[in-house]
């Protein structure tokens, strides 16, 4: 092999390890809110990393873009206003549903669906939601489909673990829905309940799923 092919073959293998389209990108991250400062809300870490595929529409956008171009090892800091996160709390997405929504069994579990528990749910069409209890009465469950950082601007502060190419049935298999987590969502769970008219029978208790977990 010559310098030239040798030197050429590389470049190419250094620019695979930078993230960009189609790189599977590993990482370690904090996450508080507002600035450096602000209360911690997440962590991924060593052991628990967060492992996407760059460019599938799994991350929000804003937080995938400025990571682009960053190689293996690098740190990385990232501000993102509430605009480019979560958005503003959305009040259609607060709703109230008749508690027959939510019998197993044709009993009503008083110890899962209580003021402060996250309840994961189906709308009408299967999509999976997570939803906050605010409050039950006799009648009905008031709960909230907001994302739980609606509102809030967000930090990460971390550094990429590692990044390869990604297989060819990996881009396959994610690209399709059939894998690649879901954390930074820019769908997010607990999002979509107000816009699909969840104010009758048209969301339902999911008990066989534990959510999903958005990491972000």
């Amino acid at each position: 092999m010559t310098y030239f092919a040798h030197s050429e073959k590389l470049k190419k293998n250094i620019k695979m390890l930078e993230i960009g389209k189609y790189a599977m990108v590993t990482l370690t991250y904090d996450l508080r809110v507002d600035d450096e400062n602000g209360e911690m809300v997440e962590q991924a870490t060593e052991a628990q990393p967060l492992q996407f595929l760059y460019g599938a529409g799994a991350m929000l956008p804003k937080f995938e873009s400025q990571l682009a171009g960053l190689r293996e090892g690098e740190p990385f800091t990232i501000r993102l206003g509430k605009n480019d996160a979560y958005g503003e709390v959305n009040e259609d997405a607060i709703v109230e549903l008749p508690k027959h929504v939510f019998l197993v069994g044709g009993k009503f579990d008083d110890e899962l669906i209580k003021t402060g528990n996250t309840v994961p749910m189906m709308s009408s069409n299967g999509q999976r939601l997570n939803g906050l209890v605010l409050e039950v009465n006799d009648e009905v469950v008031t709960m909230d489909f907001n994302h739980p950082l609606a509102g809030e601007d967000l930090y990460f502060a971390g550094k990429v673990m590692a990044v390869r190419e990604a297989s060819d049935d990996e881009v396959a298999q994610i690209l399709s829905g059939g894998s690649g987590g879901c954390g930074c969502g820019s769908g997010g769970c607990g999002s979509g309940c107000g816009d699909d008219g969840c104010g009758d029978d048209s969301c339902s208790s999911d008990h066989s799923h534990g959510g999903c977990g958005c990491g972000c």
